[in-house]
């Protein structure tokens, strides 16, 4: 899992793999559409340890803004594959970062990604771009999906900032079921929110039920 986005100073490049990154940008700062024959052959060109960080480098060489740019990155990211995707998700806080008029026009990858069953998409596409611009419900979902598929919580990039009462709420329940059913304690959960009230046992349950 690449750590979050950073400035793409690439020191570690190859100088021919420098090379390839330099010409390919100037292409893609000239003409768009370059770029997707350059996306998916970054790995290959510049080695795999580095695609996510080279990827986004080509998009950030992209002179579109606004709708323009999230449309290429969500066609980028849809016919891609999963490492494409990654790298997509990885680089939407930079071009947030680098165009205002982005936004939320790039959600929809976001809401994509946290569809799918891949959990190092799933991960990735939690990073500060999510934090930013997912709205609240969709945030709460996307924290509980990550407890289902037993992402560590700490990886959520503004799970502190955006924990409001309900999320705590989902979390105390979902963390008492667990207990429940004699599973571990979820320490990243109560670490949150907090030791978990212990539900009734279920006799007891049942007669406060018929009361």
């Amino acid at each position: 899992m690449p750590d979050r986005p950073t400035p793409l100073t690439l020191p570690d490049l190859a100088p021919d793999a420098r090379a390839w990154l330099d010409t390919a940008t100037a292409r893609i700062a000239s003409d768009p559409h370059a770029v997707r024959a350059a996306f998916p052959a970054a790995a290959r060109r510049c080695g795999k340890a580095l695609a996510d960080q080279v990827r986004a480098a080509l998009l950030l060489a992209l002179p579109l803004r606004g709708s323009d740019l999230a449309a290429e990155v969500t066609g980028l990211y849809r016919h891609g594959d999963a490492t494409e995707q990654r790298a997509v998700l990885y680089a939407l806080p930079l071009l947030d970062a680098a165009d205002p008029d982005l936004g939320d026009r790039a959600l929809p990858v976001t809401r994509e990604a946290l569809r799918s069953n891949d959990t190092i998409l799933v991960e990735t596409a939690l990073g500060p771009y999510a934090a930013r611009h997912l709205d609240a419900d969709a945030f709460r979902q996307a924290v509980l999906k990550c407890v289902f598929c037993e992402i560590p919580l700490d990886r959520i990039s503004g799970l502190a900032e955006r924990m409001d009462p309900e999320l705590i709420r989902m979390l105390t329940d979902f963390a008492r079921e667990r207990i429940a059913a004699g599973r571990p304690d979820p320490t990243d959960i109560t670490s949150l929110t907090g030791p978990t009230p212990q539900a009734p046992p279920r006799d007891e349950r049942v007669s406060e039920g018929a009361a």
